[in-house]
């Protein structure tokens, strides 16, 4: 049962609640905190894993896939995972998925699962949270809200340690809006709403196309903009304007007129990435990637005025496919073609009119 009232943090840790106590025996409990929640299964003071993999795990959102989680507790070597969610009130039920426990039970077994709550940006220089994620040999970032992971941690400790993180070759992985944010171009969801296709492409510099493109550096993302419930939300259409922006005509350099590229996942499926920089569907993924590669520049972009976008080349990614992130090239796609928007339409039918755009959201999405 969750227990919260406004007056209850259960501080019961004496010392650093995530560190080792002085006789090196582990003393970490659940508790909340006006600025996070903190709730743990297994020990994190026992030693970290002996070898971890890089590894990437870009999870569309829309329900758990397994193979996914196991390929980043396998990644991290069965050692501490460390669970990050963000919301802006006491609303959080630790029941809610159960994660720690499914990491340590089902998709590992590994030593410990953290999870951290954050309520504030004050929580993203807190010893006890930075504490944890140096110590973590996997992370998991969970949905909800990416604006919330980009106003509490962009230019804090958290954003030095997620990044120092990968780049010790130690896995992440994201789903929904904990996808969202994993590229190093993304979309920020700051305007405190989510984004339609049709607005998008009508107007390209809309107040709700809010960019962010110095976050979290992961190599083979580097030139990537991903975007989530992609085929069940229609998203097409809003991640060709993203790329638009990212990719402006330029007459200094023309050559980078398609150097950003977009990743779309959809619903319970998951692109798994590893150090090779190759990219596989996880096991029992339901949808498809879609990698979206733009040709050329926007020959219309303005505020105000539809996007003419032309010579995108997308490609459908199933189980049976990989792509290689450094090449960009796809190795057995389940469909591909090349599209062009013209004044915020799709210039011709192809496989693309499914998922470009919709008349309103379904009720019940988060």
């Amino acid at each position: 049962m969750r227990i919260r009232t406004a007056a209850a943090f259960f501080a019961l840790i004496a010392c650093a609640a995530l560190a080792h106590a002085a006789d090196g025996a582990a003393s970490a409990k659940n508790y909340r905190d006006k600025n996070f929640d903190y709730f743990v299964s297994g020990d994190p003071a026992k030693p970290r894993a002996a070898h971890t993999q890089f590894g990437l795990a870009l999870m569309g959102g829309g329900g758990k896939l397994d193979a996914a989680y196991r390929f980043i507790a396998t990644h991290a070597g069965g050692g501490h995972i460390v669970i990050l969610r963000a919301v802006s009130d006491d609303s959080y039920d630790p029941d809610d998925g159960n994660y720690g426990v499914s990491f340590s039970k089902e998709w590992g077994p590994v030593v410990s699962a953290e999870t951290i709550v954050f309520h504030n940006r004050t929580a993203s220089s807190d010893p006890r949270v930075i504490a944890a994620l140096k110590n973590a040999d996997g992370i998991f970032l969970a949905g909800g809200d990416q604006s919330n992971y980009i106003k509490y941690w962009k230019g804090t400790p958290v954003q030095e340690a997620l990044n120092a993180h990968v780049a010790a070759n130690r896995p992440i992985g994201g789903s929904s809006a904990g996808l969202a944010i994993l590229g190093h171009y993304s979309y920020g969801a700051l305007d405190g709403g989510s984004l339609e296709s049709k607005v998008a492409l009508a107007n390209p510099f809309d107040a709700a196309v809010t960019l962010e493109s110095d976050f979290l550096h992961y190599r083979h993302l580097d030139d990537v903009i991903t975007d989530t419930h992609f085929s069940q939300r229609h998203r097409l259409g809003r991640l060709i304007t993203f790329l638009a922006r990212l990719n402006p005509p330029s007459a200094k350099a023309p050559a980078n007129a398609g150097k950003i590229f977009g990743i779309g996942v959809d619903e319970k499926t998951a692109l798994l990435i590893g150090a090779d920089g190759v990219g596989r569907l996880a096991e029992g993924s339901a949808g498809s990637a879609w990698i979206v590669l733009p040709q050329k520049s926007p020959t219309v972009l303005a505020a105000g005025k539809p996007l003419s976008y032309p010579d995108i080349h997308l490609v459908q990614l199933g189980t049976a496919g990989s792509i290689d992130l450094k090449s960009r090239a796809v190795n057995g796609p389940t469909a591909e073609t090349t599209i062009s928007i013209n004044a915020g339409k799709l210039a011709a039918d192809s496989i693309a009119a499914k998922i470009l755009t919709r008349d309103q959201p379904q009720p019940g999405e988060d």
